[in-house]
């Protein structure tokens, strides 16, 4: 086979930048890791109730409904998506330090707030970055987003241990380590990295009034919302019931692992099934897996088998829903197009899903609230079902 030097410089510039973008979804995810499991534990230690805690947690999705579309429209004027995406890292930072000084639920309140209000910001701004580096590959995106799972693995493993013996107090300081080195990868990402974009003079207004877009932000954000018990309350639930906090940490590891293997597979499914039957299986494993931890929360090899649909609850779905709005949202709208997939889904969806997690624990139980959450996730997949063709 002959030599050719110019395809080997090719392959060190695609495996440098691979492993450069690979690196802000591992920080940006392992910070995922740290905070989802443990901060509601973190909270509980600081006194605060059910109710409380809900309301604290939808703070930080709240803020996707606004922070993304915001950043959104500044990167698409501008064009300077990983510009964005530095100074809402390095803010995050400096802003979540103010936990250290927060004291009593409006302190705590407004920190997050302002802290959720950039970290929020940058990760749909990445995604714009990563998916135009792909290219006509798009794909391949779960190739390289698997590194964030990789990072929500250690960290929620790790630190699972580490609180057994140290004590959830830990919580912030490890945060702030690991919101820096975001900060830190993101300086490691040229601008440049995106490429061109080509231009889209349809109107925005124009493409969101389509069924299909229509249907596929419904979806993102019903089955989102049936997440909400599951990111504020999974935790706590199984602390409620004898599990310790490395048994928790497992279970939440074991979750990304299968999530890991979908992300390896999806470059062959999506071509291959579709994307409409993929998001149809999601959904419907999704209704299956709250089913299994409303009913089954004393079982551990119950909850091992419904922490492995994870990989079809968010693996399939995400992989899924970023194809589709990378699809339906072209041009100068690829910022927006993210930017309103993490809003209306994690930000609005989320903050939706904690909030009535929280009064349905206070109000008619833990196990109601995933009955509640198995629903969302039926509504999903018939919206699905008739929207998207």
């Amino acid at each position: 086979m002959p030599y050719h030097p110019a395809s080997v410089l090719v392959g060190i510039f695609d495996s440098m930048y691979y492993w450069r973008l690979s690196g802000f979804y591992f920080f940006y995810f392992a910070a995922l890791g740290s905070l989802i499991p443990y901060w509601s534990l973190y909270l509980k230690s600081l006194g605060f109730g059910a109710t409380q805690i809900g309301e604290l947690v939808a703070i930080i999705m709240a803020t996707k409904i606004i922070a993304p579309n915001v950043w959104g429209w500044i990167a698409d004027h501008t064009g300077r998506h990983m510009q964005i995406v530095r100074v809402a890292s390095l803010l995050a930072t400096l802003t979540f330090t103010g936990v250290f000084l927060a004291h009593g639920y409006w302190a705590l309140a407004l920190v997050m707030a302002l802290f959720s209000f950039f970290w929020n910001a940058a990760l749909p701004q990445f995604e714009v970055t990563t998916l135009n580096y792909l290219g006509s590959d798009t794909h391949r995106y779960s190739g390289i987003r698997l590194w964030g799972s990789i990072g929500f693995i250690v960290a929620v493993t790790g630190l699972g241990f580490v609180l057994d013996r140290a004590g959830t107090g830990l919580v912030p300081k490890v945060l702030v380590v690991l919101f820096a080195g975001i900060w830190i990868s993101s300086l490691l990402v040229p601008e440049n990295t995106a490429g061109h974009q080509h231009s889209e003079n349809e109107p925005l207004r124009r493409v969101l009034s389509r069924p299909a877009v229509i249907s596929l932000l419904l979806v993102c954000f019903l089955i989102q919302a049936s997440h909400g018990p599951y990111y504020a309350f999974y935790s706590l639930y199984l602390a409620d019931h004898g599990y310790s906090e490395s048994a928790i940490g497992q279970l939440w590891a074991l979750g990304v692992v299968a999530e890991i293997g979908v992300f390896l597979r999806m470059h062959r499914w999506l071509p291959h099934f579709g994307s409409r039957f993929l998001l149809l299986m999601a959904t419907a494993l999704t209704a299956v897996r709250w089913l299994l931890i409303a009913l089954f929360v004393d079982q551990a090899w119950v909850l091992i088998i419904a922490q492995t649909l994870h990989a079809a609850s968010f693996g399939v779905y995400h992989a899924v829903a970023i194809h589709l709005v990378h699809q339906l949202f072209r041009g100068r709208h690829q910022g927006r197009g993210q930017a309103l997939y993490s809003s209306l889904s994690f930000g609005a969806g989320g903050a939706v899903g904690s909030l009535a997690a929280g009064y349905l624990w206070d109000g008619a139980g833990a196990q109601w609230m995933y009955v509640a959450a198995a629903l969302t996730a039926v509504l999903a997949g018939v919206v699905a079902w008739r929207g998207i063709r």
